[in-house]
Formats: C-alpha cells, structure tokens, sequence
C-alpha cells in the first residue's frame, strides 16, 4: 500500500508549507522551557522560572480562541503578521527584563505578551489542511502527521534550548527560540496559496465554537494533556538536577516525545474499526497508568524508557481530539474550535509547570510527577462519562469508524 504520509504531501503546495510551519512551532518547545533556564539561572528558583513561562502559557492560552476566530473572519495572513510585531518587541523587552534586573512586574508583562503574541502557526496549519482535504480520506492523516511534527519539535526543542543555555550564554536558548518563532511565521505567511479564504459574517457574528457540547469536553482533554506536557517539562528538569546529570534534562524530554510521536506515526496510518470518541477514552485510561511509574524512579538512565512509553499515549489523545473537533464543530468556526484545544493546552501547561515547580520545590522532583497522574485520570473520567457529546453525525464522518 502506499504510504498515506507521502500521498498527503504530494497534495499541491502543500510541502512548503510543512517545512514552514515546522519552524514556526519549533519554538513551541523552546520558549517555556527557554524561561525556566534562564529565571532560573538569574534568580536560583525553579518555582519563578515556572511562574513565568506559565504566565506566557496563560496568555497563549487565552489570546487563542481570538486570533482564531479573527483569522477565520479576515484570513491567517492579515492576523498573523501584525500579531509576530508584537512579539518581536514584547520578547526582547522580556529579555532586557530578565538580564537587566527590572522589576519583576515588567519580566512577568514581557513574558505575557509575548506568549499572548506567539504566531499560532500550528493551530493554523490544521486549519489549511481541512480546507484542502475537507472531506478526504487523507484528512485524518493529514491531522496525525501535524501531531507527529508536533512531536517532533519537542524532540529537537528541548534538547537545543537546554544545550544552548547550559553550554554558552544563558539568554541563547531564549534568543534562538525568538529568532525561530520570526522567521517561521513569515515563512507561513507568504504561503498563500494554501490559506483558506476568511469566513467573513458568518465567523465573525456566529455562535462560538464553543456552543458545540462536544468540544467543552475536548477542552478538558486538551487541558490535561497540557498539564501532563507542563509538569513532565518542569519535573524532568528538575529530575536531572536532582541526580547531578541536568545535560540529559533534553534527553529525558526528548524521550517523551519519541514515545509519543513513535505512536503518532502509527495511530494515522492504522484503519480504525472502532469509534473515535471510543479510541479517546482508551489511550486516556493508558496515559493515566503510564504516568504511574515516573513516580517512584530514582535513576536517570532507568527514567528514559519509562519517559518514552509514558509518552506512547500522548500523541493520540491530540490526534483524536483535533480530529473529533474538525468533525463536530460548524465548518465556519473551525479555526476557533482548534485554537480552544490550543487554549486548553496552554491553560494546563500553566497550571502543570506552576504546581509543578512548587512541588519541586517542597516535596521534590518525583513527588511532583503524582500531578501528570491526576490530570490523565480525570481526562480519562470525563471521556467516559460524556461519549454521547462526542457522537459523530455519519454525514459529517470521513469513514465509518469515526460516526458510531
């Protein structure tokens, strides 16, 4: 059989357009991560660094939802360039903050605007693969492969931000991150020719996304999986520290994602029989026993094969709701649904890394893992009561697996 993942890059135009969203979510990986090293190399607390990238976390977290339904209305491009000025300007002020000793008010403002401005090139990128392949087949591979490259980045990010802040200047993991985030999204931008049209009147002045039933519950996911991400990104760190090895802290990162992407390789080229609102309460009910271990290791070597099958369960969870979203939400709205799981995410990545690092703190590296157990758990919960809000119409269904 041919190879879904090539059949979906031979769509027309479509290549560019991958390779320029990769570097523009790259720093996806790197500015939180980026902040905590050097908070923490300024300041000696883990707990401020974490304080700050949430911050930055919150505020992606809350800006999503409308930048999103402005670009459904006005278009990706007239959305994103003016939003990148923004942070071009909020990021280096965030680092002369930082550096320069400025009052904690203006690092934790410098850091919120910057993460409200972030480009939201991988909400978009979704958004362009739907309305390319809006009703194929290949969608949902399509969908599985942005997961994947997701993954991806939080193999490559981790590892280049924490090499470069701990092996030359403490600011070059941040700067990098920066520079990425620029040049990727005016890369996305002049991709025009995949940028679906905006939505006018009817995304502008329509419900939200967020009146469909089914995508409150996606949000919950989106939120855990987050969290899962923000205390796993924070107790890893904290983990190496502890154990005197803080270089392999990107290698520990790094091995979640693998597990994760391994499996999102997997997950977009298996033809499912069984209902994808189905699928998502299994692999949440797994991510939430896989945590479990993590507790109780005290070796570094001996973490990295339990970080990586931990991981196996994460990509899915992301597949499957981003999928579930394109099927349930209004056609007009789709941009806003995608960035409400986005909004989630960040939300739970605030609350991950911020409980997290307070933890760390307290109680230790691995204590504050239990929190990645609890958010899995009740994902896996609320999936399980509410699989009627994420029936598929069949109408609305790509092939019969996902509208039982």
């Amino acid at each position: 059989m041919a190879n879904p993942y090539l059949q979906v890059l031979r769509t027309p135009h479509a290549l560019p357009m991958v390779l320029a969203a990769f570097i523009g979510r790259l720093p996806l990986s790197m500015v939180g991560l980026g902040c905590v090293l050097l908070v923490a190399s300024e300041t000696g607390s883990y707990g401020l660094g974490g304080a700050v990238a949430a911050v930055g976390a919150v505020t992606t977290a809350l800006a999503g939802p409308l930048l999103g339904r402005l670009a459904d209305a006005r278009g990706q491009r007239r959305v994103l360039l003016p939003v990148l000025g923004i942070f071009v300007v909020s990021g280096a002020s965030f680092l002369a903050a930082v550096k320069e000793d400025w009052p904690l008010w203006t690092v934790f403002a410098s850091a919120g605007i910057a993460g409200a401005c972030i480009p939201p090139v991988s909400s978009m990128i979704r958004v362009r693969w739907t309305h390319l392949l809006r009703g194929s087949h290949r969608l949902p591979t399509a969908l599985a492969m942005e997961s994947v490259v997701d993954e991806f980045v939080f193999i490559v990010g981790p590892v280049l931000v924490t090499f470069l802040s701990t092996t030359g200047h403490a600011t070059s993991g941040v700067v990098t991150a920066f520079t990425l985030a620029a040049v990727g999204a005016l890369l996305f931008a002049a991709q025009r020719r995949t940028e679906p049209p905006p939505g006018g009147h009817e995304s502008r002045n329509g419900p939200s996304a967020m009146r469909t039933p089914g995508l409150r519950v996606l949000f919950v996911v989106g939120a855990a999986v987050g969290a899962i991400l923000g205390t796993l990104e924070i107790a890893l760190v904290a983990f190496a520290d502890e154990e005197n090895a803080m270089a392999l802290s990107g290698v520990l990162i790094a091995g979640l994602a693998v597990g994760s992407m391994a499996s999102g390789i997997g997950w977009g080229t298996v033809h499912w029989n069984h209902p994808l609102r189905h699928r998502l309460a299994v692999v949440l009910i797994l991510l939430t026993l896989l945590s479990v271990p993590l507790l109780l290791i005290e070796d570094v070597w001996i973490m990295v094969p339990f970080v990586v099958v931990a991981g196996v369960a994460v990509s899915p969870s992301l597949i499957s709701s981003f999928t579930l979203a394109e099927l349930l939400v209004p056609r007009a709205v789709v941009t806003e649904a995608f960035t409400w799981i986005g909004t989630a995410l960040g939300l739970g990545v605030a609350v991950g890394a911020s409980v997290a690092g307070k933890i760390v703190d307290v109680y230790g590296a691995n204590a504050s893992f239990l929190v990645a157990t609890v958010a899995a758990g009740i994902a896996a919960t609320v999936v399980a009561l509410f699989q009627r809000l994420l029936h598929v119409p069949a109408e609305h269904a790509a092939s019969p697996a996902l509208a039982r």
